[in-house]
């Protein structure tokens, strides 16, 4: 089987990438560890065009177009072009995306379309409160009517598309990120006590700004306590800085404490594991997940995780067992959560012990890939 992976963001040394590259990569290497050969297309992070083979997994950047007001057009026709030439060589029999992939992508004969939701403009534009973008709607109601199968990475993500998108009556199957337990593993690092950390884009739907509301009522039981965020920036429309933002607004009102929360920008998706092994308690309170990475990572490297409450939190975490739950809209909550985690070491060493188990039982990647190629050949000989 030859499975053709859509993104963009697939990890590349010195480039920033988000969730959705972290996950092509860790299900890429894990499909060819299984016998799948496996293709990664997409546009490059700069204006140029390469390919690349890492851990047997073919990687190909296209370079982008410079057509303004057209962009789109072209990209989409030199990944088309891209995928036919793939498929005439060693012929494709999946091509996988996200929510929008497909929009503008003629669909190759012989080949099958599967979307995995991993949060779209509908599914997003809720959680942020604002309204839906008519081009990005459109793009997305295009590209599920192209699909042939979906797969969600978690009940939630299905069920809350389902209120603004259909499915058309396709295959769709709820299948969970695997976790790399091999990267993410407890290490051998001293864990700097009160170091309370926080992984993801740095923008309002990832709750920072909440967790740095939070940060003084921590501060004023545990004076110790730093705050550090690792992660890439986001823009508004208008092109300024979120952390720019956070900075001017709230840092100030941290008066003393400002210089004890870190911003330490985008890491690199295998340093990511120092940074956790060395927090005291992992902190994600997101106004809204498909599934997220970030929390099942940190809980396979045997971390004590506060995860949001709302959306797809449930399915990670069991309050108090595993992890504990916060409402990411309020910051006393989320302090109250720390306290409690500082407040005792002993229960935090058992729930990080449970924390751990629960991912390699729920997110093993052995598993979940081979879920996956089961779904795929079921797709695969529909209408065959």
């Amino acid at each position: 089987m030859h499975i053709c992976f859509l993104t963009n963001e697939y990890p590349k040394a010195g480039f920033p990438h988000g969730g959705l590259g972290s996950f092509v990569k860790t299900m890429a290497e894990a499909l060819v560890k299984n016998g799948t050969q496996v293709s990664v297309v997409g546009l490059n992070y700069n204006y140029s065009s390469e390919t690349e083979r890492v851990n047997d997994v073919t990687i190909i950047r296209i370079q982008k177009s410079k057509v303004k007001g057209l962009a789109w057009y072209f990209n989409s026709k030199m990944i088309v072009k891209t995928i036919a030439a793939i498929h005439e060589k060693t012929p494709i029999d999946i091509v996988e995306g996200a929510e929008l992939s497909f929009a503008f992508l003629p669909k190759i004969k012989g080949i099958k379309y599967v979307i995995r939701l991993h949060g779209g403009h509908h599914f997003f534009a809720e959680a942020e409160n604002r309204g839906i973008n008519k081009w990005k709607g459109f793009q997305e109601k295009r590209s599920f009517k192209k699909a042939d199968a979906f797969i969600a990475v978690s009940n939630y993500v299905k069920n809350h598309t389902a209120t603004y998108l259909s499915y058309h009556n396709k295959p769709i199957e709820v299948i969970f990120n695997p976790i790399n337990s091999q990267l993410f593993q407890p290490l051998d690092i001293a864990i700097e006590s009160n170091n309370i950390t926080f992984a993801g884009t740095i923008c309002e739907k990832k709750g920072v700004r909440q967790l740095i509301q939070a940060f003084p009522m921590v501060k004023a039981k545990f004076p110790q306590a730093i705050l550090n965020l690792y992660g890439r920036d986001w823009f508004f429309p208008d092109g300024s800085s979120y952390v720019k933002m956070l900075k001017e607004t709230e840092l100030p009102k941290l008066k003393e404490f400002a210089n004890d929360v870190v911003f330490h920008g985008a890491v690199a998706f295998q340093d990511i594991p120092n940074a956790y092994a060395k927090a005291a308690v992992c902190v994600f309170p997101s106004h809204m997940e498909t599934l997220g990475l970030v929390a099942p990572e940190a809980m396979a490297m045997g971390k004590v995780v506060i995860f949001t409450e709302l959306g797809p939190g449930p399915e990670v975490i069991v309050d108090g067992y595993n992890g504990y739950l916060v409402n990411p809209y309020e910051p006393k909550n989320i302090a109250d959560q720390i306290l409690k985690v500082f407040d005792n070491e002993e229960e935090a060493k058992r729930i990080a012990k449970l924390a751990r188990q629960t991912v390699l039982e729920k997110f093993n990647p052995e598993i979940i890939v081979q879920q996956n190629i089961d779904f795929y050949t079921e797709i695969v000989k529909c209408n065959s």
